[in-house]
């Protein structure tokens, strides 16, 4: 059964396929890539601090070619869940008695979740980036004879 088709940078870059020059075209003019040119903090996330944190997890994910203008909102809604999950911890952890124990750690499991799963989809986590690596692309062979030579040490 075959994977998920990946965009040609990908295979180009894994070396793994040998496709002529009106293959490569063809794929990169049917592969889909939307613009990142309008990443803004939308409305809902009214205070300053929601929107600096959006703004550094924005500047970051740009610079690694992840985010798109496609992306905000579920951008905003990890700005959201994080900035929940945070303080029902510290709501969780000062608690005195255990009234509202059991209740409390619920929503912050629900939030927890909601956070790494928000996470996972921007490529905010470990495993998650570990995906989205591209490989380097082989360097191609020289034209030199001696050059094989060179990998004896003298």
């Amino acid at each position: 059964m075959p994977g998920p088709k990946q965009p040609i940078a990908l295979v180009q870059a894994k070396g793994a396929k040998h496709l002529t020059k009106a293959e490569i075209a063809k794929r990169q003019a049917t592969e889909i890539s939307a613009p990142n040119d309008k990443i803004e903090p939308p409305a809902y996330l009214s205070t300053k601090r929601r929107k600096q944190v959006f703004v550094i997890i924005a500047r970051e994910l740009v610079e690694i070619g992840i985010m798109t203008n496609l992306d905000v909102d579920a951008l905003a809604r990890y700005v959201i869940a994080q900035e929940l999950y945070v303080k029902a911890s510290k709501r969780l952890l000062s608690l005195t008695d255990s009234e509202d124990f059991s209740g409390l750690l619920k929503n912050q499991d629900k939030l927890f979740r909601q956070c790494r799963s928000a996470a996972m989809d921007l490529g905010l986590t470990i495993s998650s980036r570990c995906r989205l690596v591209m490989p380097k692309p082989k360097e191609p062979p020289s034209d030199d004879p001696f050059d094989q030579f060179d990998q004896f040490e003298r």
